[in-house]
């Protein structure tokens, strides 16, 4: 061996000899000890949960740090914890033991709410409760062997046998479910951004009906009546639904046969309706003074035994002549040729003459204030200034509020 290549297996070994010595003293921390790194802290938990020393310490699954120690304090433990620089644990997290595997392994994990200050120091003391420490092993054993003790034996092996008949032969059925398990995660998976957008305007709507929840509420228990009321009367909505076609073609066949003269007589009925609706507070005066007049009017019976209406118009006080055409130039009744509107016609007569003409009529669409507050009940006509009552008038007396029908039944009674 030349002295060259003895020089390289003696710097070989002393380069690994370093490096082996440094990568212990750096496992057990030794490293940090020296050059003065990191921080310790002291966590106090109601028992060691399966910790050991050397355990690691992790801050949400990361590792920053190891267990050094354990040490009891009256009946808790106190954990002396050994953290790198790094770490910067929020003061008020949560720690909790878990295993790492099925074996063991137990390391103490800090999961905080969040990334927020005041953080862990040198020397800070932080305090867990029992959820910080997992389940015994040996107290879950025992519960589950109470557990399967407890199990009948005979109804197990029953629920055993029918589970056997349920899943056989499913096995097809239970792959295209998985399958088709797998083809809606990857369906949602590519919708995501419009899955979280109707989550998003789901709470909205959710918040609209819960304000309008009392409205829902009313609409439903409406719709129940509405339903209830149809369901009781199942003949009538038969019988409408299977006379409603021949109904509606014998409609049909009417309209078809009116339809020369219908759209006549719709078009006249608009032009009287146009002029009724501009005059319907003076039509409304003429219904309400028109049974009281009528109602007076009975007095009798003819030879024949109808009834018949006795009307009577006064002329006190005389209706107003000035500001209308001289009784020389009135035309005769019997001249049926147009003649130009004469439009300077007013009422020009002061009182007592009776008031006459457009300018005295009411206004149109608008209600009139002449019109008279008649109550049929007591037969009372208020007016100014004084009130008149109808009584005594005729067959109104026989007949009474329903006097004025005789105009239309009479005609049609045979003596």
């Amino acid at each position: 061996m030349t002295s060259s290549v003895r020089r390289r297996l003696i710097a070989f070994v002393v380069i690994s000899a370093v490096g082996v010595l440094y990568a212990s003293a750096n496992y057990l921390g030794l490293v940090d000890r020296i050059l003065g790194r990191g921080f310790t802290v002291t966590a106090v938990l109601p028992t060691t949960g399966g910790l050991y020393e050397g355990s690691e310490v992790t801050y949400r699954g990361v590792q920053i740090g190891k267990v050094h120690s354990m040490v009891p304090r009256g009946d808790q433990v106190a954990v002396r914890l050994d953290l790198e620089d790094r770490a910067r644990v929020p003061q008020d997290s949560p720690m909790f033991v878990h295993n790492g595997s099925a074996v063991g392994e137990q390391y103490l994990d800090f999961e905080p709410p969040s990334d927020k200050g005041p953080f862990l120091g040198q020397g800070d003391t932080i305090t867990g409760n029992d959820a910080s420490i997992p389940v015994d092993e040996g107290d879950l054993l025992v519960d589950l062997n109470r557990f399967v003790g407890s199990v009948d034996r005979a109804n197990l092996k029953t629920t055993i046998s029918e589970l056997g008949a349920m899943f056989n032969d499913t096995g097809r059925p239970l792959g295209h479910l998985i399958d088709g398990s797998g083809r809606l995660i990857d369906a949602a998976d590519a919708n995501q951004a419009q899955t979280i957008r109707l989550l998003r305007n789901g709470r909205t709507v959710l918040r609209t009906q819960a304000a309008n929840a009392d409205n829902i509420k009313a609409f439903a228990s409406g719709l129940a009546e509405i339903s209830g009321a149809l369901r009781s009367r199942d003949p009538q909505l038969r019988q409408v639904l299977q006379g409603g076609p021949g109904a509606a073609r014998e409609v049909q066949a009417l309209m078809k046969d009116l339809e020369p003269t219908l759209p006549v007589l719709l078009g006249n009925l608009v032009t009287v309706n146009q002029v009724t609706v501009a005059r319907l507070a003076s039509v409304e005066q003429l219904l309400v003074t028109y049974p009281v007049i009528i109602a007076s009017g009975f007095s009798g019976t003819t030879k024949d035994g109808y009834g018949h209406v006795h009307l009577e118009y006064t002329n006190d006080p005389p209706p107003c002549t000035a500001g209308y055409k001289p009784e020389s130039q009135w035309r005769s009744p019997l001249d049926l040729r147009d003649a130009p509107t004469y439009l300077k016609a007013h009422c020009a007569s002061p009182s007592p003459y009776t008031s006459r003409g457009s300018k005295y009529a009411p206004a149109p669409k608008t209600r009139s204030y002449r019109v008279a507050p008649y109550d049929p009940r007591t037969g009372t006509v208020v007016g100014t200034p004084d009130q008149v009552v109808v009584s005594g008038l005729g067959a109104s007396d026989v007949y009474g509020k329903d006097a004025w029908k005789w105009m239309l039944i009479g005609p049609t009674l045979e003596q």
